[in-house]
């Protein structure tokens, strides 16, 4: 049996990142926001917990490596939040060279419309017409039937057709949900 691994190693290693933790701690603060820190003392911690038959025996040199722990772990969560922020500016750039252009009048009207269908209507009609979504797998997303769901479209449909074709009761409409 490995001596490391064994029950007073295993108390010994706990003992040891318990007793560096607030250095941890500390080390972290200064380096990134405090929210984070303290994830990546988990994380730090956890790594040395799975990897606790390559703690040193020596105190010095078991908080050394568990600094060298953190720098790693903390090297590797710099790198993910470069590259999150190079997908996002990506993404703003891709989004100002290829602005959302469906603001017509009509395209307001239908949006308006549907916005105000109640909320169990509105969901499955902005599964199927804006998510893609078949009918049936709106259904299973939703938790419903598909038969529940086929008769919610039908109702859905009509309450839009009557709300785009006719202005008065478009109106009616929007009163008579808000009051639902």
């Amino acid at each position: 049996m490995n001596p490391v691994s064994g029950g007073g190693a295993r108390a010994r290693a706990l003992d040891c990142i318990s007793a560096c933790s607030p250095d941890l701690l500390a080390y972290f603060e200064r380096r990134t926001a405090s929210a984070d820190a303290a994830d990546l003392l988990s994380e730090t911690m956890l790594t040395a917990w799975r990897r606790i038959d390559d703690l040193p025996k020596d105190d010095i040199e078991a908080r050394m490596w568990l600094f060298g722990v953190a720098r790693r772990i903390l090297a590797n969560a710099e790198r993910a939040s470069v590259r999150r922020w190079k997908l996002a500016e990506r993404l703003r750039g891709h989004l100002a060279t290829h602005p959302h252009t469906h603001d017509d009048a009509q395209a307001i009207d239908v949006r308006d419309a549907v916005r105000r269908l109640p909320d169990d209507l509105r969901d499955l009609i902005g599964l199927v017409h804006w998510e893609g979504f078949t009918l049936e797998e709106a259904a299973r997303i939703i938790g419903i039937p598909a038969s529940t769901a086929r008769g919610r479209y039908r109702n859905a449909r009509r309450r839009l057709a009557d709300m785009l074709l006719s202005p008065q009761a478009a109106g009616s409409s929007a009163s008579a949900s808000e009051g639902a």
